[in-house]
């Protein structure tokens, strides 16, 4: 897949090729897809509603498959981007929307996989507070995202994890170096004050963190 000069998921290619991309660049995606699936089982209940925000190409939903089959829950992904949506391969269905001007039911779970840092820094807070109101007692939402770094040498140590792994992954030093400038400003990491409220951290590696929101039943 070819890296445009400004990344943009509304490419045809890069939609095409995302599945295979996101997991040479993020060598741990599929261990932190599957802790999250772990993590997302206990919030969902019988006939259950479960947003996954940012949905891309379906990958949580894919890993969700079996428990929303099992429990009879409904799974509705939100997807900006169209060339995405009409490649989403998983059970629900896909509703092409920003996050931050969809109008969210009741749910008793939503999932923001790797997407808060695609959102206008201005609109993550006011997200987040909305998607707190929507959220049904004994509820909870999941996030994961990468994380603005922290001032001090650890910093620096987190950040070279992150290349340590692309570099364990074979991915080419220029490829890396394209990826990271065809994002600028395009994608900005996260602040933990933008998540809105009280979290408990539940996955890091290097500059990236997986947090949960509860509602309290």
């Amino acid at each position: 897949m070819e890296i445009p000069r400004n990344w943009t998921f509304e490419n045809k290619d890069i939609a095409l090729g995302f599945d295979k991309h996101v997991r040479e660049q993020l060598p741990w995606y599929d261990l932190a897809t599957n802790a999250l699936q772990h993590v997302a089982r206990h919030y969902i209940p019988e006939n259950g509603t479960v947003y996954d925000i940012g949905a891309s190409t379906g990958n949580i939903g894919r890993a969700l498959a079996p428990v929303i089959q099992a429990r009879n829950a409904r799974l509705i992904g939100i997807e900006p981007s169209e060339e995405m949506c009409k490649i989403y391969d998983a059970p629900g269905d896909i509703v092409c929307a920003k996050a931050e001007d969809f109008n969210f039911d009741a749910f008793d779970l939503a999932v923001l996989f790797l997407c808060l840092m695609f959102i206008e820094p201005r609109k993550r807070i006011l997200l987040m507070n909305k998607l707190r109101l929507s959220c049904r007692p004994g509820g909870a939402i999941i996030v994961f995202d990468k994380l603005e770094p922290s001032s001090g040498y650890i910093s620096t140590i987190l950040y070279r994890l992150t290349l340590a792994g692309k570099k364990a992954a074979n991915v080419s030093a220029e490829e890396i170096i394209e990826k990271e400038l065809s994002l600028s400003g395009v994608q900005r990491p996260i602040t933990e004050e933008q998540l809105g409220g009280s979290f408990v951290n539940w996955f890091r590696f290097g500059d990236f963190s997986g947090y949960i929101i509860e509602r309290p039943a």
